[in-house]
């Protein structure tokens, strides 16, 4: 992790002498009861599924890099290639290769049907927990989260993201928010009540202080008609090399 938890890079060759264990890891998320899963408080059950996301990601990452890396060796690195990792990886995400709870689900399965499916957890920070391997993601966590500590670890993980000024920022000369694309692609989940709020710009208002660095930007973090620009999102590895 860099820049005090904003960003990470992983090192995806040297993560692979540890790939047996991961595969440990995986094995013991699968051997996980839904019936006992269903037992457990919501906190307990939303901090494993981030975990089981996170872990799979980084498996994912390691199944596919021998690929990515013949991909780069043969290609030059041109929009076309570029466009071509991301086609691969996206489709990666649709693979079903995660045992949990007696099936096999794909990454996307994890997350739209039962991380963020509507009345489950309604916790519209999980999208700060959650890493896709990309570099403008939300950094990868090197504890595990866990359910007695995920209101702080998840309150951390969010203002750490909102305060990388490379994806979130007020711009005082234009006076818009300019913000990660990640509020566009999932601002229901923000607008669906969480403490009470139905609009992204009272998300952004209560979150003014990691958001803004001027007194004067902070107090307009708070109209209720905030301009807001969605940054372009860059979905290139977050690899170290």
């Amino acid at each position: 992790m860099m820049n005090q938890g904003q960003v990470s890079r992983v090192y995806y060759i040297g993560f692979a002498s540890y790939h047996g264990q991961l595969i440990k890891y995986l094995d013991q998320l699968s051997k996980v009861q839904k019936s006992d899963f269903l037992d457990w408080d919501k906190s307990e059950q939303l901090a494993f599924l981030i975990n089981a996301y996170n872990a799979s990601t980084v498996e994912m990452m390691l199944r596919s890099y021998a690929s990515i890396a013949t991909l780069r060796a043969y290609a030059p690195v041109t929009l076309s290639w570029k466009y071509r990792l991301i086609s691969m990886l996206k489709n990666q995400r649709k693979i079903n290769f995660i045992s949990l709870f007696g099936e096999f689900l794909s990454l996307d399965d994890l997350e739209k049907d039962l991380i963020r499916k509507p009345r489950n957890y309604d916790e519209p920070r999980i999208h700060f927990a959650l890493n896709r391997a990309s570099i403008d993601c939300p950094a990868l966590r090197n504890r595990a989260y866990t359910g007695i500590e995920l209101e702080q670890q998840l309150e951390a993980a969010t203002r750490a993201f909102l305060s990388d000024r490379s994806r979130n920022r007020y711009n005082e000369e234009t006076e818009k928010l300019e913000v990660s694309e990640i509020f566009d692609w999932y601002a229901e989940d923000f607008e669906r009540g969480w403490r009470g709020w139905s609009s992204l710009s009272q998300f952004f208002a209560h979150y003014r202080d990691s958001l803004a660095d001027t007194s004067r930007a902070k107090e307009l973090l708070i109209i209720e008609n905030l301009d807001i620009k969605f940054l372009e999102f860059n979905w290139m590895l977050n690899e170290k090399r």
